[in-house]
Order: structure tokens, then sequence, then C-alpha cells
């Protein structure tokens, strides 16, 4: 992480342009939205906000501006029931109890104090925390992963480190960033956020990209996969899509199932290496079950073998009235 040490945040991304350009560079293909959102949450800064469904690279997002930037990505995956504790720090309680121990066999009652014991020096720091004292040169960046998984209270635990990039240790005082970090928050909807926490944040949600786009995505990420393959896989997704299935696939799937073909040394999709391979883009017994009923003649080219047939019927018939 050398290369632009020497360069400021305003140097590496004077434009949302250029922005968009490193992020192209590192692999993550954006549209001018999505670019311009990271922009503003980097140079003004605002915590930003990001929905979607699962799979269209909200995650991806904040860890490749973390590699543009040439800062670390430091990541805190929430869940049902995390409680500040995890989030932001701990206590060493098992350096603290040895501390104890040397102390009780030296004689010394100044290491059993309650005040000796709860210092930095016991501090185990979690991601918040951590984000808050990175020391520069450039602010790192805070991904706070899947933050609809959390509850109320984990939200309004965020309000503080949100509004001030500072946070409170009861037993040390109060803890501010000398480079406050660029926050990341993704989130799939599984439940509404609080407006508080809303109104703290820049917003963008990302939709699932167009064929063309998706195509472009796979051959970046899949250099080794062919063109044609890439667009059925696209054209194909964007159909499962059209489904009534319970997990849509984005385009993390459409990659997985792109990697899973070439493992397989399929270079073409048809029905029958769909069917092998529909474990790689669908997730449910009752979405496998969907695609199988609608055909996945439809789900590979969008026609079904009735459809097919009736077209090859009607070709036969203009050959033999030109014969004749």
């Amino acid at each position: 992480m050398s290369s632009h040490g020497d360069l400021s945040i305003e140097a590496l991304v004077p434009d949302t342009a250029v922005l968009t350009k490193r992020l192209d560079e590192a692999g993550y293909l954006t549209d001018l939205g999505l670019a311009t959102a990271l922009f503003c949450a980097v140079r003004l800064p605002q915590p930003l906000l990001l929905e979607g469904e699962a799979g269209v690279g909200k995650t991806e997002a904040a860890k490749t501006l973390a590699a543009v930037l040439d800062t670390p990505l430091i990541r805190l995956q929430c869940f049902e029931g995390i409680t500040a504790s995890e989030a932001l720090y701990e206590w060493n309680y098992q350096r603290q109890l040895l501390a104890i121990r040397v102390a009780e066999a030296g004689g010394s009652e100044a290491a059993r104090t309650e005040d000796s014991l709860f210092t930095a020096d016991y501090l185990v720091e979690r991601p918040l925390l951590r984000a808050l004292r990175h020391p520069g040169p450039r602010p790192a960046v805070l991904l706070i992963d899947e933050v609809d998984r959390a509850d109320d209270e984990f939200e309004a635990f965020l309000f503080e480190m949100l509004a001030e990039s500072t946070v409170t240790i009861p037993e040390l005082g109060t803890v501010s960033a000398s480079h406050p970090p660029i926050v990341i928050l993704t989130s799939n909807r599984t439940r509404d956020l609080h407006d508080a926490l809303k109104r703290r944040c820049l917003y963008h949600w990302i939709d699932y990209p167009p064929v063309a786009r998706a195509t472009a995505i796979i051959r970046h990420r899949v250099p080794a996969a062919r063109s044609a393959l890439a667009d059925q896989v696209s054209g194909a997704v964007s159909r499962l899509r059209s489904l009534d299935v319970q997990k849509p696939p984005g385009i993390a799937e459409a990659i997985g199932w792109v990697s899973a073909l070439q493992a397989l040394g399929i270079e073409t999709l048809t029905p029958e290496t769909a069917q092998l391979t529909l474990g790689s883009i669908l997730k449910y017994r009752e979405d496998v079950d969907a695609a199988q009923q609608r055909g996945l003649d439809w789900v590979v080219s969008g026609g079904s073998s009735g459809e097919r047939s009736e077209s090859e019927g009607l070709e036969r018939n203009r050959s033999g009235a030109a014969s004749a």
C-alpha cells in the first residue's frame, strides 16, 4: 500500500470521473450514480448507506473503494443480537487476571486496583474503535455490513459515532478520530432502518445491472470465460430474476455460475449444462423447481422447446415451398 502513500484523498479522487476510472481499474465496474455517492462519502465526508438486494455488489463497493484509496478496510459484520462490546472494544480479561497474579506474587497492590487494570494497555480494539484510532495518513474505510440484521439498540449506539466520529468508553472517556473514517453501511432491507440513522447518511440504491454491464462485470471478474458464455449467463440470470423465486440471483451468483461452468470445461450454456449447474445460481429447492417448470430452454435462450419446435416447423415449410 505504498504506491499512493504521498497523495491526499483530494489528489487520489479529484472528481467522480477519476473515481469511476480507478474503480474500473480495480475491477469494480460502476455507474455514474454509485460513483457520485461514493465520491461524496469520501470528500464531504459523510456516511453512505448502500441498499439493494443481496449479491448486487454493496460490500464489494466498499472493498474496492479502500483499495482505490490505498487505505485499510475495517469491516464490522452485523448480526442479530450484536452488542456494543463486540463492535467497539472489550477488556483483555486474561491479561488483567495475569497482572493481578503477578502483582500478588510480587507483593504489589498497584496492579490490582481498578484504575490500573482498566487502561489502554488492556483494551482490545474491535472494528469501530480500530477505525476511529487509525493513525492515517488517510482515513480507513469502515464497512458496517448488513446493518439491517442488527437491532434498534445497536443502531442507537451508532448515532454518536456517525455524527461526530467519537465514541465514549466509560473507563477511559471519549475517543475522537484524528482521521475520521469513511463509513459505508450496507443493508439488504430485511427490515426498515431508523429515520435517525438515515438522516446521518447519504443514500444510494444499487439495482441489478443491465445485461450488457453484467456481461462486462463477469468478463472482468472471470477473464478466462468466453464472451458468448458471459453473455448467455447474464441473460439467463436476468430471466431467472423475473420468476417468483425466494432468492433472486445477483451479479455475485452470476460470477459464481460462470466460474463453475469454467471449472467444468463448459463453454456454452445449454439446457443440459444449466440443469447440471443450477445449484450455482439458485439456492432454494423451490426456486430450482420454478426454473424447471418454466423450462430451461427459456432460461438459457428466452424461448421454450415448444416455441423452438414451432419455429423449426415454419422454417421447414418455407424450405419446402422454395423447393417446389
